[in-house]
Order: C-alpha cells, then sequence, then structure tokens
C-alpha cells in the first residue's frame, strides 16, 4: 500500500525517477545480456547480480549506519531530535522512521532505507551541536521528505548498477594481473570486452544517477521548506553546514564520500571543484536561491524576491 503524506506530490520528480529508473532497466538488460555473451554463464550472471541487488536493497539502512557509525537511539536518549521528528510527521501524516545518531564530527544527516515501514533518518552529532532547533528542523524535514517521495529506495536501486559495474571492472582487472599467463587468448579478450562494457555501464550510470540526485536535492528542499513554512532556516543549516564541512579532516571526508548521494549536503573537502555534471547535489548558490524564491512565495519576514 502507497503511503501518504501531505508532502506535496512532486510530479516533476516522479516524471525524472521513472526517465531514469526506465534508462537504467534498459543499461542492465543490456549489461546482464552482455556478460552472458561473454561469460557464458547465465545461472553465474543471474546469481551474482541478484544476490548482490537483494543485498544492496535489503539491508541498505544496515550498512549505511555500520559505515556511518550510526546507532539508533530512544526518545529517553534524544529527546530533542524525537520531539523534532514527531512533530514533523505529524504535521506530514507520515509513519515516524527510525531515529539514529552517528558519531562523527562531520555535520550532516540521511534517511536511508528499502521502503517507509524500514526507514531510518539518521543526523551526526556535529550536525547537532552545530543547529538550532529551528534549523535542525529544517534539515530532518528535508530528510523526511525523501522518505515520503520513496527516493530512497529509488536511488538505492539506480545505484545498484553502478556498483556491480564497478565491481566487476575491479575485479577483470586484477584477475587480467593476476592470473594473465595461465590464460589463453579468447579468455584475455573476453575479460577485456567485460571490462570495457562494465566501465560503459558504470560512467552511463554515474551520469543518470547525478542527474537524479540532484533534482531530487531541490525537490527535497522545497517539500520540507513547505512543510516547515521556514526556508530562512533550511537556508541558514546550509550555510553553516557548508562552511563547516571544508574545516572536517580529510580522512572522515574520504570515507563520508562514498554515501554523498544520501546526504543532506555533500562531503567534499577543501578546494574541491566538482563539475556540475558529476555532483550529487545542487551547487549551494543554486539551493540558497531556490529558498529565496520560497520565502518570498510564503511572504516569510525579511524574504526578498531575488
Amino acid at each position: 500500500m502507497a503511503m501518504r503524506s501531505r508532502f506535496e506530490p512532486d510530479r516533476q520528480l516522479t516524471a525524472r525517477m521513472a526517465v531514469t529508473m526506465f534508462l537504467l532497466g534498459l543499461m542492465y538488460v543490456a549489461f546482464i545480456a552482455a556478460l552472458i555473451v561473454l561469460l557464458k554463464s547465465v545461472v553465474l550472471v543471474v546469481v551474482i547480480a541478484a544476490g548482490l541487488l537483494l543485498a544492496q536493497f535489503w539491508y541498505s539502512d544496515r550498512i549505511a549506519l555500520y559505515a556511518m557509525r550510526g546507532r539508533l537511539v530512544t526518545p529517553e536518549e534524544e529527546p530533542r531530535l524525537h520531539g523534532v521528528i514527531d512533530r514533523l510527521c505529524a504535521a506530514a501524516d507520515m509513519p515516524k522512521p527510525r531515529v539514529a545518531i552517528s558519531d562523527l564530527d562531520l555535520p550532516n544527516a540521511f534517511a536511508t532505507g528499502r521502503n517507509a515501514d524500514h526507514a531510518v533518518v539518521c543526523i551526526t552529532t556535529g550536525l547537532q551541536r552545530r543547529l538550532t532547533t529551528e534549523e535542525l528542523e529544517g534539515v530532518l524535514a528535508h530528510e523526511l521528505s525523501h522518505v515520503a517521495h520513496r527516493d530512497v529506495a529509488v536511488i538505492t536501486i539506480a545505484s545498484f548498477l553502478g556498483v556491480i559495474a564497478g565491481l566487476i571492472v575491479r575485479f577483470a582487472f586484477y584477475s587480467q594481473l593476476f592470473g594473465g599467463r595461465n590464460r589463453d587468448q579468447n579468455t584475455a579478450v573476453a575479460l577485456a570486452l567485460v571490462m570495457a562494457v562494465s566501465a560503459l555501464v558504470y560512467a552511463l550510470s554515474f551520469l543518470l544517477i547525478r542527474a537524479l540526485s540532484r533534482y531530487r536535492e531541490l525537490a527535497a528542499d522545497r517539500a520540507g521548506a513547505m512543510l516547515t513554512a521556514k526556508p530562512s532556516a533550511l537556508a541558514a543549516a546550509l550555510t553553516k553546514v557548508s562552511g563547516d564541512i571544508a574545516r572536517i579532516p580529510t580522512q572522515d571526508l574520504r570515507t563520508a564520500q562514498a554515501f554523498n548521494a544520501f546526504f543532506f549536503t555533500p562531503a567534499l573537502g577543501p578546494g574541491t571543484a566538482v563539475a556540475n555534471l558529476f555532483s550529487t547535489h545542487p551547487s549551494l548558490e543554486r539551493r540558497l536561491e531556490a529558498l529565496a524564491e520560497i520565502s518570498a512565495e510564503l511572504g516569510e519576514p525579511g524574504s526578498r524576491t531575488p
């Protein structure tokens, strides 16, 4: 049964998700067909592909929490955090997700889980320490909109194709590197073709997922701002978090960058210049501009039309 909430349906987001999933689906079918032809083992390819997809989809929440050192917390442990989420879920008329804290100074938040009943919203202690209650409310409304619009599951599934293609490239590369002497020419050619096809699929899925991810972040900003009716609080949180991330140790940033597509704001180190084409998020300037427009639309005190 589809989850209903008071978050406004975003038809553009739905359409973009549908188109992206359709294109990724076509690529997935072509990719699997190519692997079957090249590896000549239908059972092996199907078992590996299905196993990895199931694991990533079914355990996405556990994987993300483990990687980000997150732990579930009760209302007694984190009354402020649970209180904000309780109010937002009541306002949005949606089920309350599980709540988690990550003991990292990296100021960020993310939502994950295969569906609304298994969703988790996690914030880091670094974010909690830096934000006011209004700013935290804006960030959590943003994350809850991801859950309401089901794009957590969509991104998880969409990213699967890139993950498996990347794994195959690595496997084929090391297989060639360490076992090349014991293989005939036909096997070497087959492995080279597998690497080429996998690399192409990885590159195309990489671009498609990032294009979808950028739009879904703008959609979540808008949905969250409309729910709280305080776009300026979300804008303040964005500005504060983006500035502080630049001062986080490089090692912590590298650990977190694998989850950029799920974060409130990307974990990019100082001096990093990522082209829009390869970014999981719109630029800070683009997000602030969109929030300023929403602020003017809502007539928020102090707002002005850009």
